[in-house]
């Protein structure tokens, strides 16, 4: 007699998600039961402990013996090397963003999330709810299920909980994003535009699901990369999916033509929630498509690379040209993040594969994304300390003379813009030289002589903005706001990082490469 095989669950191995996960939920009881004057403070504790909580437990894991790594939740999660590095890289990430939602000292207590989301812009109740100095302290807990998303979209090794993840990353997004306290009309519209792509690109991703199951057979991302080299039905069925698939992966990554919403939604949305997205929501979409493209299309690069490819040229050109003619600060921050998308396409169209599942550039696409990240949620920190009467300081005019008023801030903010420029002794520079070399080795040096091409070009972006600090005059009524260390720990995290990458890379590059083998 046949009998069921009892489900299994690798608890030890899978606990840094479980813990971020829980600790969302534990968030949603606190709002529930806590009062109203503790539920901030108790939300901040939660997620500080959660965080290092997860990250001990991802540290023991790595440590198990090397037998213990496969897949994992009757094969639904595949532990890696990959996924170990994302999943730590994601963490600190979370961490030093969530600092920054957390700061109440740059506008008189409040933090940057509005009294009561829920109210009319400019109605009583909003204007009741500001008075009483009301706050949606449940940030935390939708912040901390998104990023239990991020973790689990990285590590899915069949497409069905790819997709799952996906909605658990996207949806406490779309709700953050409508968050803001100030200029609560553009927050909201941004949301909207948000949700209604970001709705359409998972349609095209489930559908792009649909079409390989029909080619495949199966979920499994090992099982459609041998479905593919012999095949049952004809490939149309498979080419179909895999544009589909891509679509829905490069609208999480901010690439064109899927890119309209990021520069809308970095302005709209609370600029400690666009610091989130800008790093947390790319590094688990590039690894979900490095992990989708190499493990389950891996034998059919040939027909997907030159698709990919065309993405990242069109993805730096439009990205570094668009944003020479920005004049707000987020909105420039905003191509920014789509010509750096252009750019980790470029190592990911380049990789090389080895027999035992090796991608040979996705240790230099991490330490990119590494080096990307903390300057980027350095960036937008400061962009919370730039204030006037009105609050956050978006015009680039109004940042003249910033180098006067408060030397260090500028200082490390020019530092920043040099990373992502990609000017050496930076850590973006040996970013970009990591992934530039990655793709040469696999063949694709043009690609590699178009992205220097656009670096050059993109110097000028961040340059023209250290000019404006440190050469013109300042702006009137224009000052950096009295923070607390909230946010000057991203900040001076950001710097070190920035410049100690610059300098001595070679540890994270031992680290990153040495662990860049996928399961298949």
């Amino acid at each position: 007699m046949n009998t069921l095989a009892p489900p299994t669950f690798e608890w030890l191995q899978l606990a840094p998600v479980l813990t971020v996960l829980l600790a969302a939920c534990l968030g949603i009881v606190i709002e529930a039961l806590v009062p109203r004057r503790w539920r901030f403070v108790s939300q901040i504790a939660l997620f500080e402990v959660a965080v290092g909580v997860a990250f001990v437990f991802l540290v023991i894991s790595w440590r198990l013996p090397a037998d213990s790594m496969g897949l994992m939740a009757m094969g639904s999660i595949s532990l890696d090397g990959p996924t170990y590095l994302m999943w730590g890289a994601l963490l600190v990430f979370g961490l030093l963003s969530l600092l920054v939602f957390s700061e109440r000292d740059l506008d008189n207590g409040a933090t940057a999330f509005a009294a009561s989301a829920a109210s009319v812009p400019g109605s009583p109740s909003e204007a009741e709810a500001n008075t009483a100095r009301h706050e949606h302290s449940e940030v935390f807990p939708l912040a901390l299920f998104s990023l239990s998303g991020m973790m689990v979209f990285c590590a899915a090794n069949d497409l069905l909980t790819a997709f799952v993840a996906l909605e658990v990353m996207s949806l406490p997004l779309y709700l953050l994003s409508g968050m803001a306290r100030k200029r609560r009309l553009l927050s909201q519209e941004a949301a909207l535009k948000y949700f209604l792509l970001g709705a359409l690109s998972s349609a095209f991703f489930l559908f792009g699901v649909a079409l390989v199951y029909g080619f495949s057979g199966s979920f499994q991302l090992s099982a459609i990369n041998d479905s593919i080299s012999d095949p049952v039905y004809g490939r149309g069925l498979l080419y179909t999916g895999i544009v589909m698939l891509a679509i829905g992966l490069l609208f999480k990554i901010g690439a064109v033509p899927f890119h309209n919403w990021v520069p809308d939604v970095y302005v709209g949305a609370p600029t400690p929630v666009t610091a989130f997205m800008a790093i947390c929501t790319k590094l688990a979409a590039v690894g979900a498509t490095v992990r989708v493209f190499y493990v389950a299309f891996g034998a059919e690069r040939w027909s997907w690379q030159p698709l990919l490819a065309t993405v990242a040229v069109i993805t730096m050109a439009l990205g570094v040209v668009v944003a020479l003619t920005q004049t707000d600060m987020k909105r420039l921050l905003a191509y920014s993040s789509i010509s750096h998308a252009g750019f980790i396409l470029v190592a990911v169209v380049g990789a090389t594969t080895g027999g035992n599942g090796q991608v040979n550039s996705f240790g230099s696409i991490l330490f990119y994304l590494i080096a990307y990240g903390f300057a980027t949620i350095a960036a937008f920190a400061i962009v919370t300390m730039v204030r006037d009467s009105a609050g956050e300081v978006h015009a680039i005019s109004g940042w003249a003379g910033l180098g006067r008023k408060n030397p260090l801030l500028a200082g490390i903010f020019a530092l920043l813009m040099l990373s992502f420029a990609g000017i050496p002794l930076t850590g973006g520079f040996i970013g970009k030289w990591a992934v530039f070399s990655a793709a040469w080795r696999g063949g694709y040096s043009w690609l590699v002589l178009a992205a220097v091409a656009f670096s050059i070009v993109a110097a000028y972006v961040y340059v023209r903005v250290i000019v404006l600090m440190f050469f013109a005059e300042p702006t009137p009524g224009v000052a950096v706001g009295r923070a607390s260390g909230m946010t000057w720990v991203p900040v001076g995290l950001g710097a070190i990082a920035s410049a100690y990458l610059g300098l001595f890379p070679g540890p994270l590059l031992d680290l990153v490469t040495s662990a860049s083998t996928f399961l298949r």
